[in-house]
């Protein structure tokens, strides 16, 4: 290739982000990463990760001292939990059904870990009877649960049940906060977790790519006390340790940027209060969900499992999702997702998330939808007719 690629300047598509992740950023943040970059070892950096530090304590209800940002995607921080806590030959309990679970089991089974199965189906919360009836039957050192499901809209209730359970057994317990941390209720120390991860795009409405975790004492002591180290050098928590704490020993060039912009959407969630954006959340959420049933339109998951975070929306007989999906982005600049896995098809995943939890955006968006939905057939208006005649 000779000739240089004439490339014009960067002009990506304005979009009203309503999906499953990312959020809308707020342009604080925008504005965070348009600052000075630094060292990754500068004095003035480090005093910006000791702040990141204290805020994402704040923001997982948490008093660990091992509370970071892992460089990389919600998914490395998975990862780092995963393959960190979990040690060749043990037994790691999932539910491995849906789609996330599938990942997590992917990863232990990387990490050398058995994985045992629970029988729990995909629509459902984790039963805390099937947990014990787990132990009783299997070997069981580390328990992965998934507090917010993506997949399904579902939130899991019983957090502290489960974790005691697993306690009473000496195992440990890792939770995907990823769609719960900033948007719904997340208690790590009230719930006893021993690590938590989580990622900056959905509910914080950061950029991708500085992922929050955090490490109880007593999982810390099991992770410095491995017989083999961990398979992932860059991912060793124990390496990531050093350089976020008090050594401030250099392990990896950190995504400056990006933590900038963490940085900038945890202070906007403490300056709002973390109680109070677990409210707007679910009362922004809870407009959308009120729209979409009177559409006519079913949710996935039952009221007292419904994630505010994220809205299951099924689709209805005779509606092409993917139509109503493209529509919306081509006529409207309006992003929401379909199903995945099993529920590919079956659902719309609508997300209500961090800067995007606005009221401006849910009428936008239900009114967009409406459209999209006569377009292919569906009333949503003799639908609310229906429904305001049968109250």
């Amino acid at each position: 290739m000779d000739d240089a690629p004439d490339i014009g300047e960067l002009t990506p598509p304005d979009r009203t982000l309503m999906g499953p992740g990312p959020s809308e950023v707020h342009p604080r943040v925008l504005r965070a990463m348009n600052t000075p970059l630094l060292g990754h070892l500068d004095p003035a950096y480090l005093e910006v990760m000791d702040e990141v530090q204290e805020l994402l304590r704040y923001t997982f209800r948490t008093d660990n001292e091992w509370t970071l940002a892992v460089s990389g995607t919600g998914s490395s921080a998975m990862e780092a939990s995963i393959g960190n806590l979990v040690e060749p030959g043990e037994g790691v309990l999932l539910r491995t059904n849906g789609y996330w679970g599938d990942r997590m089991a992917a990863m232990a089974e990387r990490a050398g870990g058995d994985v045992v199965s629970l029988p729990t189906a995909a629509n459902e919360p984790i039963d805390v009877a099937e947990v014990e009836r787990a132990f009783a039957e299997e070997e069981i050192d580390v328990v992965g649960i998934c507090h917010a499901a993506t997949t399904t809209g579902i939130r899991q209730p019983a957090m502290a049940d489960i974790v005691d359970v697993a306690h009473d057994h000496d195992a440990y317990v890792i939770a995907d906060c990823v769609t719960s941390l900033g948007g719904v209720p997340v208690h790590v120390d009230e719930w006893g977790v021993d690590v938590a991860y989580s990622a900056a795009q959905k509910c914080l409405s950061a950029p991708p790519g500085a992922s929050p975790i955090t490490v109880s004492d007593r999982a810390m002591e099991k992770i410095r006390g491995r017989e083999t180290e961990p398979r992932s050098w860059y991912l060793d928590l124990s390496l990531l340790a050093q350089y976020w704490g008090e050594e401030r020993a250099y392990h990896h060039t950190a995504p400056i940027t990006t933590v900038y912009a963490l940085r900038e959407a945890l202070r906007l969630a403490a300056e709002e209060g973390i109680e109070a954006r677990w409210e707007r959340h679910r009362e922004v959420a809870g407009e959308l969900k009120a729209g979409v049933e009177a559409m006519g339109l079913e949710m996935n998951a039952p009221d007292d499992l419904w994630l505010p975070s994220l809205n299951a929306v099924r689709v209805p007989d005779g509606v092409d999702d993917g139509a109503v999906i493209s529509h919306l982005l081509e006529a409207y600049g309006l992003e929401i997702a379909s199903g995945l896995g099993g529920l590919s098809g079956e659902i719309w995943r609508i997300g209500c998330m961090g800067y995007s939890a606005r009221r401006k955006n849910v009428e936008y968006l239900l009114a967009a939808l409406a459209d999209a939905l006569r377009k292919e057939g569906y009333d949503p208006d003799g639908q609310a007719a229906a429904a305001a005649s049968d109250d």
